[in-house]
């Protein structure tokens, strides 16, 4: 059964059949022809229980609210007030980026979204000021990577449902790792900069920071009123993603008033088809895990993992190199459903907190975002430079070695991840 599962989910990937209709065919196929006593029916009553989830509504609200950012005049404020902190830094349009794209994923809680968002305008500014357009697209690609670090985050919310562990707490361990990326990344664009002799971002006063700040202060405020009412007690993550609609909406529409209310149906309607997308994911993987599960996959693996060796830094560097290759094909939410149930119990026996293995799988899947062949955020990038996914691999290295060092410094430096959560508690 194990082999039908797995080998008609290597075919299907192969015939480049999605991945959500590979993963929900496979488990029907290893049902209805495998040796588990249970009907291949079950899939259906496994995807609806899978997604008929408090906890996963705040999928399409998060959604809905990046749409209305984007749309509302909302990100491109926090562009202006961004250029205004950064003033003439080398390489400053890139680092801006990167700034812009850690307050658009404290709101929107996406990847794709974030690049969308984010590098629609600043791709074309970028390549206006003399950046090649393979670096610029490489640029906005790598800060969308802090859509779902930053929290909120649509796969942490994901991770606490299957593992039964605080998304709040997720939350606030993702703030640090994420900081450390972004400013690693504005590193790696420094030093390119130089290299390249990019142009400067241009100058600014203290006068023109104050009126950014003050045109983007409702902008800004938007995370501070979502994670201080997570934190505070006030509402759930669930109920924080449907107040940053209702924020954003009302920032959108009457206070900044770009958007019309003639224009909210083809917003809704993008954010009701990037939902169905997520959660169709979510359903299909779901059986799939079940499938898993029910064949005692996890405990198997975690034997013939401690196996080859006891060590926790040779487990944890096998996970990662694990995590790492899934997404380079797979989807976010289909490896989180996938691999918790196997790794929880493992880490487990290792003593290894169930927050920073939600955190390492995280950040993991999000650097597999910008690894090829499965790069959503490449392929975002190139819909918005007109470039092929090959011409931007190349310049995306350097923001990939950086990522993946970063990883292997949460994995071994679990204080990295855990520390604020301890100190809020």
């Amino acid at each position: 059964m194990v082999l039908l599962l797995f080998g008609s989910l290597f075919v299907l990937l192969l015939l480049n059949i999605p991945i959500a209709v590979s993963l929900g065919v496979s488990s029907i196929v290893a049902l209805a022809f495998g040796n588990m006593p249970t009907p291949p029916f079950v899939v259906a009553q496994r995807m609806f229980t899978s997604v008929d989830s408090f906890p996963f509504m705040a999928i399409p609200f998060f959604m809905l609210a990046g749409g209305l950012m984007e749309s509302g005049g909302i990100s491109g404020r926090l562009i202006k007030f961004a250029k205004a902190c950064v003033g003439s830094t080398i390489g400053g349009l890139g680092i801006i980026t990167i700034i812009a794209s850690a307050f658009f994923g404290a709101i929107s809680g996406s990847n794709p979204a974030t690049v969308a968002a984010i590098g629609g305008i600043m791709i074309p500014a970028m390549i206006k000021a003399g950046y090649p357009k393979d670096f610029a697209s490489a640029i906005a690609a790598a800060g969308g990577t802090l859509g779902v670090i930053i929290p909120p985050s649509i796969p942490m919310i994901t991770y606490g449902v299957v593992a039964g562990v605080s998304i709040s707490t997720l939350f606030t361990a993702g703030i640090v790792p994420g900081i450390i990326i972004g400013l690693s990344l504005m590193g790696v664009i420094y030093y390119y900069a130089k290299k390249l002799n990019l142009p400067k971002g241009e100058p600014t006063s203290l006068k023109n920071l104050v009126v950014a700040f003050k045109e983007a202060i409702l902008a800004l405020l938007m995370p501070v009123i979502i994670l201080g009412g997570i934190y505070g007690g006030v509402f759930t993550p669930t109920e924080a993603a449907a107040v940053a609609v209702v924020y954003a909406f009302v920032v959108s529409v009457f206070i900044y008033k770009e958007l019309k209310i003639k224009e909210l149906g083809p917003v809704i309607l993008k954010g009701a088809i990037s939902t169905s997308v997520v959660l169709f994911v979510i359903a299909t993987s779901a059986s799939f895990s079940w499938i898993i599960t029910s064949a005692q996959i996890p405990a198997k693996v975690t034997t013939a993992i401690m196996g080859v060796s006891s060590n926790v830094i040779v487990i944890t560097t096998l996970i990662n190199m694990l995590l790492l290759f899934l997404g380079s094909f797979l989807e976010t939410q289909a490896i989180i459903l996938l691999v918790a149930p196997i790794l929880l119990p493992l880490t487990a026996t290792l003593g290894i907190n169930p927050i920073l293995l939600g955190i390492i799988i995280v950040v993991n899947t999000s650097v597999g975002m910008i690894t090829p062949p499965m790069a959503v955020n490449l392929f975002v990038a190139c819909g918005i430079s007109g470039l092929k996914v090959e011409e931007i691999s190349r310049k995306i290295i350097s923001f990939l070695i950086v990522e993946i060092v970063i990883v292997l410094l949460i994995t071994n430096f679990p204080q990295i991840a855990l520390f604020l959560p301890q100190v809020l508690q």
